[in-house]
């Protein structure tokens, strides 16, 4: 199992998991459970959040290269003070201020896909990492990103996601958190890239040139936390910065390649999207949202058969109970959104690739709330979900106006979960036109 592991988190599960409400394991000196009902998710990460708020050991060493000790995997009064500054900054209420740059930024994309020779393909699953980094710049940092530092994010992301530790073999052994863990040199190089370019960004919005420029991030250093009365320090202000960045781009951009992956192979559910499209006779803004309900609904389908964060893992506080059954402090207790959305009891036609589930009366409507939880559930549900969403449905609806793209001829597509769940290295496919 833990060979399959590096590999990626999806190889280890056995067809019974796809039915079962609640799985157990021993996994080597630590106790594995996973829930696998709505009401089992519900019982571990709402009623009794504060018993299983930490992230997994894993999981904190293998982003602590990249985040430092940010939102994404902080816990305790640290994780509190930091969510009441970060939160703020794509609350939806903000939706209306932060969309006019991914409206700009799909349009942009559009003008350079006609560009390309249509004969040749592009990576699919790279355009959106370029598009998603420059759109999470533009609203949150302010300026421009720019083509070479897109590029170097995305590369940086995807070099990362590829040599980073899968398994802590340490913590299933019992040693403690303190002891370091050991990474290869490319974690600490990709890392590098990565702050490089943050590290840039944040200079530019907290210069004085800067000032005049507006930018939620410079809001967020300048903010006082209302625990504390203080501003963050630089350190916990970049580490931050980096959590936005990440959330913000990586796991957008694996869902809208996931959804072109799944339009290229569902005909008619592509030229729904792209009549709504044509309705609109312009590209999408957020007061276009109301009249594309099917592409949101495409996008939620996606996120049901290819959550971008399968697997949501936390550490026991505690002894306690769930289910019925004891639970020892330092278990792993685990949701796994890509069983809980394909469990064969909860939906019907599980595997199958249907957005009218997600329209109103749909399947989907009918569900117990904790059916579908690709943003992650409890107190750390993921700040910017109404933000991916939003951004994913104007940018599928903007570019599907002008282009359908098609999956290149021999192309294999097997989805592979290392920190995120991508469709492998690269995702290859043809940009027919349609207009202009």
């Amino acid at each position: 199992m833990l060979r399959l592991l590096r590999r990626s988190f999806l190889d280890i599960w056995t067809e019974a998991a796809f039915e079962r409400d609640m799985l157990r394991a021993r996994v080597l000196l630590r106790d594995v459970i996973i829930c696998n009902s709505p009401a089992t998710v519900q019982e571990a990460f709402v009623e009794h959040a504060a018993d299983y708020e930490r992230k997994s050991p894993q999981m904190r060493h293998a982003l602590k290269p990249l985040l430092g000790d940010g939102l994404f995997i902080s816990d305790g009064p640290l994780w509190r003070e930091r969510r009441k500054v970060v939160a703020p900054v794509t609350h939806v209420s903000r939706l209306a201020e932060l969309t006019p740059p991914m409206t700009e930024a799909a349009v942009e994309r559009a003008a350079l896909w006609r560009q390309r020779d249509p004969a040749q393909p592009i990576d699919m699953l790279a355009e959106m990492g370029h598009l998603t980094a420059e759109i999470i710049c533009r609203t949150i940092f302010g300026p421009r990103l720019g083509g070479e530092a897109a590029a170097s994010v995305v590369q940086a992301f995807a070099e990362y996601q590829r040599v980073v530790g899968q398994t802590d073999v340490l913590s299933l052994l019992g040693v403690p958190d303190w002891v370091p863990r050991w990474q290869p040199p490319s974690v600490r190089r990709a890392s590098r890239r990565i702050a490089a370019v943050l590290d840039r960004l944040i200079d530019r919005v907290l210069s004085p040139e800067g000032k005049g420029e507006a930018s939620l991030i410079r809001a967020m250093a300048e903010g006082v936390n209302p625990a504390t009365g203080k501003a963050m320090d630089r350190e916990a202000f970049r580490n931050e910065a980096a959590v936005l960045f990440m959330a913000g781009h990586e796991t957008t951009a694996n869902t809208l390649a996931w959804v072109w992956f799944l339009l290229s192979q569902s005909p008619h559910a592509a030229a729904r999207v792209q009549a709504e499209a044509d309705a609109l006779g312009a590209p999408a803004t957020f007061a276009d949202l109301p009249r594309l309900a099917y592409a949101r609904a495409v996008v939620e389908e996606t996120l049901r058969l290819y959550p971008p964060v399968p697997l949501l893992a936390r550490e026991a506080a505690r002894d306690g109970e769930l289910g019925g059954r004891k639970v020892r402090k330092g278990s792993l207790v685990i949701a796994v959104p890509w069983l809980l959305h394909r469990h064969r009891k909860l939906w019907r036609q599980p595997d199958a690739f249907i957005p009218e589930r997600f329209l109103p009366g749909g399947e989907a409507a009918s569900k117990p709330r904790y059916t579908w939880i690709p943003f992650a559930i409890g107190p750390r549900v993921c700040t910017g979900a109404a933000f991916g969403l939003t951004e994913a449905v104007l940018c599928l609806a903007t570019l599907s106006a002008s282009f359908a793209p098609r999956l290149a001829a021999g192309a294999v597509v097997h989805p592979v979960c290392r920190l995120t769940l991508r469709p492998g290295e690269t995702l290859p496919m043809h940009l027919d036109r349609r207009h202009g």
